[in-house]
């Protein structure tokens, strides 16, 4: 299939060493890495223990430790937080972060590969265009992936953020757990993540409304001559409108983001 965008940058990566790493984050980030094969690639989440998200992970275990890839958060906050908890009886040590090159088509969208600073791009990529700038960002906010400092503001949690696909309920015991297993027991979570579009300009922060009520809030935006659109969290009740009031007056459309992947049942 041909691929005609891609993705090509480089992110922080923190790299753990020793026998305990697969373990170590087993109980620390919310995929279920206990069959993970080697050398594949494994997005997963790192959360706060009341199950807020921190970070989001791409990881590569291999047969000495494991490359642990910050794709969002703060990579400095994560390291902070992984030597807090790692023991000798983790058989795991913290090694100094390096940056790492990353690529991944977009339409459709493929499998990321981590390559060298200057090494060539694959042959499927090869006719592809390097979305950057504004057309990078638009396709976030139209994809709702990866979620930006606005999305995660210290409040969210994963399934708020469409990233169940990212969260094990099996797996037994990891850093916040137990909020992931009340959240779907309860059937469902205060706010979703969904994509905006409006003839006039909107901004972070701005509220969104039904009549006197608060639908939700911008968290991110972008604005062209005659057209914004952006991502904002909307509020449980809502989630069924497709269309909403700005803090003016103005009409917002509401979308599902196409990444979004809705929280289990």
């Amino acid at each position: 299939m041909t691929t005609t965008i891609h993705w090509d940058d480089a992110f922080p990566m923190l790299r753990l060493e020793g026998k305990g790493a697969r373990d170590f984050l087993q109980g620390q980030t919310t995929a279920d890495l206990s069959g993970l094969v080697d050398g594949e690639l494994q997005q997963s989440c790192w959360l706060t223990a009341t199950g807020r998200l921190r970070a989001l992970l791409e990881l590569r275990l291999d047969a000495t430790g494991a490359d642990v890839l910050v794709l969002a958060g703060d990579a400095e906050a994560v390291s902070r937080g992984f030597d807090q908890v790692i023991f000798p009886a983790d058989r795991v040590r913290l090694n100094a972060s390096r940056r790492q090159r990353r690529v991944q088509g977009l339409d459709p969208v493929g499998l990321a590969l981590w390559i060298g600073k200057d090494q060539p791009l694959p042959e499927e990529l090869n006719a592809s265009t390097q979305l950057e700038n504004d057309a990078l960002e638009r396709h976030r906010l139209q994809q709702g992936f990866p979620p930006g400092p606005a999305e995660m503001n210290g409040e969210t949690n994963p399934l708020e953020l469409g990233l169940s696909g990212r969260i094990s309920l099996d797996k037994g015991c990891y850093l916040g757990q137990e909020t992931m297993a009340k959240l779907t027991g309860k059937g469902g979570v205060k706010q979703q993540l969904r994509c905006w579009h409006s003839e006039q300009p909107l901004h972070p922060g701005d509220q969104l409304n039904v009549g006197s009520d608060r639908a939700g809030t911008i968290t991110s935006a972008l604005s062209h001559p005659g057209a914004a659109l952006g991502l904002a969290l909307v509020r449980r009740q809502f989630l069924d409108l497709s269309s909403v009031e700005g803090p003016t007056g103005q009409t917002v459309q509401l979308g599902q983001p196409a990444a979004f992947q809705e929280p289990p049942a």
